[in-house]
């Protein structure tokens, strides 16, 4: 069972590394499929940054659940299956509320005059 979860913990773990980096948007389900004109709305970099975070979270919550299967023990199974359960619904609500990740009308305008100036 460890080892099962180790498989399906390492390929998380690099995710997040990558996203932590402020690169990979690609990957992210939702922002790879709009388009430039609305990936220019997003600060890419901190959305990257967001996720990488709960990558990080499912993977501490991924170590738990195995490590419940090897101590035996309920307590890191439940801790376990709270953080991989609700660290991806607490990460749609907060993503998709307030506008974090949208750039302020004056950011807008920086980024597409750098496009402009070929900078």
């Amino acid at each position: 069972m460890i080892g099962a979860m180790l498989v399906i913990t390492v390929p998380f773990l690099i995710f997040a590394i990558v996203l932590s980096k402020g690169k990979g948007a690609f990957l992210l389900a939702g922002y790879n499929t709009m388009s430039e004109s609305e990936k220019e709305k997003y600060k890419e970099e901190e959305l990257c940054k967001f996720m990488s975070k709960i990558m990080y979270g499912i993977c501490l919550g991924l170590l738990l659940i195995a490590l419940s299967e090897q101590f035996k023990t309920q307590v890191l199974l439940i801790i376990g299956l709270i953080i991989v359960i609700g660290l991806p619904f607490f990460s749609i609500v907060y993503s998709n509320t307030g506008n974090r990740f949208k750039k302020t009308h004056n950011e807008e305008n920086d980024s597409s005059q750098t496009n402009n100036t070929g900078l």
